[in-house]
């Protein structure tokens, strides 16, 4: 690699954590001139009397620190809590014409929305609005439609239960189940696939078995960024001589090497701890090849053992008692030949072989993943068969054991939980039945694919969107812009402007609401919203910051004033109760799920409480009561018979930024600071492609489901330490190479972490 490197990019030896840590964090404080409250908003973070970060989803500790927020939770926490504003007087200033043009992080570097916006075609601009017309034009608009499956209704996962539960309730009421969800574009290959697996579509572990467990696995995350609270557990494992086996295509810095901010003897002597013992640079799309090559070397090592006189090494007590369909799996591991996974993977034998040696000599192994396990054509199928790797020796539902998916969103996995499905259960329908008097259509309504394919095709009329940024988030830009734009109505409720909100339909508005750090009183006085964490813990989270704003209202009463305009006395339902006090709308969740049973008091109580997680105690909740051993044919994750000169795209997020929110143009473990319009390749695949670090180069995708040109011209090539035949490039930005059509058809879910393309030198 050559010594002089593309502008902004260069080569980082520091650890993750430490000192660039906090100069981050007071480089976030600076930035976004922080409310009055200043840094002392950060020590309420993730407290027992404070708010939920809206960061990411990992739990607390039963015993906190006087300081539970990351870098990356610090940076969302003071975005949100800004100073900045963003009112009438900044609509009328920029056309939406003109804001198309800004940056995705200059729209959301604006500021707080402070007033309901109503865009006016002809003059171009957003122009305030009061929130009882702004409820009225919501209310005709979906009364207007030929019928209720015309409207989708998209949930972000920073929504609390209570937002959540009233939105669906709104919506079935209404009489659909077209709910597109941000789970659809993450982990719903684990909410799909796991079920058919181990009977619950959630991790099975706690926080606490970290502290048992006797080895780690960890595929397809990069927790620094997207979840780094996960760092401190994993710096405590790793320093008290747990194996962590990495399995992921580019050197992540956090999992090689880490600083804890609350080390003193790590901070003040500039020193770090190894995280991974072993880190595989598996090829994207080569996870179901590599957790193949993991269960063949097991079976290989249980034959010989019991070939020895010994008793093997697989868990036979286990899976008598507790599984079915282990012949079907080893009939398919066995047909499957070590060349074929380590073509496939990239890894050698030797390597899976080491691994799978780890595995064995371990009693209490966790398994994490993130979504480059998810993210693929067959990510249901990735994730059953990390379920089959930990079953083979019992390493489900007990302690120190367990499957433990790394969700996004603090709340992404409660609003699941609450009942944001396009797919609803027999039980919920007889929950509401059983609350409210009423039993909705059960008919299959529309995941986040489906829901824009129906925009664009028309059969769709209206959208609105309970926060989040729907339309930079999903695959096939082009296709999905296009079809925002021909929404009958479109309302957002958020706490930024960001660009789905420019892609204006014939009636669209922008609602202001309350964010995690908000004070938020309503009849009763101040209420408190609750949360679920990625290991089924849920608590309480309670704002303390003035809004920025006399004019915002809480999520929860904006469903309200939506669910009155548009249904009016319909079921005879208290949505003004509900709203005067959170705990009646607990009080509703509980009818509804009956394993909230007692939510009010258990909520109070410091660190909240644990939902049922069956498998966790070995009760499978499948058909035969057992966990089952599921076969994934062949080894292709996503698409097959590429050509020659094709490549895999996998798409990453940056240091500097949460899922389509970017908070600066810095990707400091990576090295690039300044720009985001670089693609990491692989130092070989840019010398036979006539290429060299720094060129420019377009990017085309090579799916062959349609004719559609989709790619992206002028970014510039960066030589990495990433597997040959891989490459990768940031999120949302490549999303503009990925078709639509593109996904995983059993959970929907788009392959973000698998997509074919080829690399040409721009014009």
């Amino acid at each position: 690699m050559s010594s002089k490197r593309p502008s902004g990019i260069k080569n980082y030896d520091a650890p993750a954590g430490g000192w660039g840590a906090l100069r981050a964090v007071a480089k976030a404080l600076s930035q976004q001139q922080i409310v009055a409250q200043g840094s002392a908003t950060l020590l309420k973070a993730n407290q027992a009397e404070g708010f939920d970060c809206p960061g990411c989803a990992w739990p607390d500790p039963k015993h906190t620190s006087s300081f539970e927020f990351c870098e990356n939770g610090a940076k969302a926490i003071t975005w949100e809590s800004t100073a900045k504003r963003i009112g009438p007087e900044f609509f009328a200033e920029h056309t939406v014409s003109e804001l198309w043009t800004w940056t995705d992080h200059k729209l959301e570097d604006q500021g707080r929305l402070t007033h309901p916006m109503l865009y006016d075609a002809k003059l171009d601009h957003y122009q305030p609005i009061d929130w009882a017309e702004a409820f009225r034009l919501i209310g005709e608009g979906l009364s207007a439609l030929d019928n209720p499956h015309q409207a989708e209704f998209y949930t972000s996962g920073r929504a609390s239960n209570e937002a959540a539960f009233l939105f669906q309730l709104f919506v079935r009421a209404y009489g659909t189940n077209n709910f597109p969800d941000c789970s659809n574009m993450c982990h719903e290959a684990t909410s799909v696939g796991l079920p058919k697996s181990i009977g619950v579509g959630k991790g099975t572990v706690l926080l606490e078995d970290f502290d048992h467990c006797d080895a780690i696995f960890s595929f397809g995350h990069n927790p620094g960024t997207n979840h780094p609270r996960m760092m401190a557990t994993l710096h405590e494992a790793a320093r008290r001589g747990v194996p962590i086996i990495v399995f992921n295509p580019l050197k992540e810095r956090a999992l090689e090497k880490f600083a804890s901010p609350q080390d003193p003897v790590e901070m003040a002597t500039f020193s770090s701890t190894p995280i991974a013992s072993a880190y595989h640079q598996v090829k994207a799309g080569g996870d179901l090849a590599a957790l193949k090559g993991l269960m063949k070397a097991v079976f290989e090592r249980d034959d010989s053992g019991r070939a020895a006189g010994g008793p093997g090494v697989l868990d036979r007590d286990f899976l008598t008692e507790h599984t079915i369909g282990l012949e079907a799996l080893r009939k398919d591991i066995d047909a499957t030949s070590w060349q074929a996974i380590v073509l496939k993977s990239g890894l050698t034998e030797e390597a899976l072989r080491g691994a799978a040696d780890v595995y064995i000599k371990a009693k209490k192994v966790i398994a994490c993943y993130g979504m480059g396990i998810t993210q693929h054509a067959h990510g249901t199928e990735n994730v059953q068969q990390l379920a089959n790797f930990l079953l083979l020796r019992g390493n489900i539902g007990r302690e120190g054991a367990g499957i433990c998916p790394l969700r996004g969103h603090s709340n992404v996995q409660g609003d699941r939980t609450v009942g944001i499905t396009e797919i609803p259960t027999p039980a919920l329908l007889d929950g509401i039945e059983r609350a409210f008097g009423f039993r909705p259509t059960g008919d299959k309504g529309h995941n986040a694919v489906e829901a824009v394919d129906a925009i664009n095709d028309g059969t769709s009329k209206a959208l609105i969107c309970l926060g989040g940024n729907l339309a930079v988030a999903m695959p096939d830009t082009e296709y999905t812009f296009e079809a925002m734009r021909k929404l009958d109505l479109s309302v957002h409720i958020a706490t930024k402007l960001n660009r789905s909100h420019l892609l204006t339909g014939k009636t669209t508005i922008v609602l202001p609401c309350f964010g995690r750090t908000d004070l938020d009183v309503q009849a009763s006085g101040p209420q408190s919203v609750t949360v679920e964490d990625s290991m089924s813990m849920v608590h309480a989270s309670r704002g303390f910051l003035n809004p920025p704003g006399e004019l915002l209202l809480s999520e929860p009463a904006i469903v309200v004033g939506m669910a009155k305009a548009t249904l009016g006395d319909r079921y005879g339902i208290d949505w003004e109760g509900m709203l005067a006090n959170y705990d009646r709308i607990r009080d509703k969740i509980e009818v509804v799920f009956p394993d909230f049973a007692d939510y009010n008091t258990r909520v109070r109580v410091k660190g909240g409480f644990r939902l049922t997680v069956g498998a966790s105690n070995r009760v499978w909740n499948t058909p035969s009561g057992k966990a089952t051993f599921l076969v994934a044919r062949g080894l292709e994750e996503d698409g097959a018979g590429l050509s020659a000169d094709a490549l895999v795209l996998t798409t990453l997020r940056a240091h500097d930024q949460y899922n389509t929110t970017i908070y600066g143009m810095d990707d400091r473990y990576r090295g690039v600071f300044g720009r985001r319009d670089v693609v990491f390749m692989n130092a070989e695949d840019l010398a036979a492609r006539g290429l060299a670090d720094g060129d420019r180069i377009d990017i085309r995708s090579l799916f062959s489901g349609d004719d559609r040109p989709r790619g992206v011209t002028g970014y510039t090539a960066v030589a990495y330490d990433i597997p040959r035949g891989s490459i990768a490039g940031y999120y949302p930005e490549m999303n503009a190479v990925i078709a639509m059509a593109d996904h995983d058809r059993r959970s929907g879910t788009p392959a973000y972490k698998g997509v074919p393309v080829r690399v040409l030198r721009s014009a």
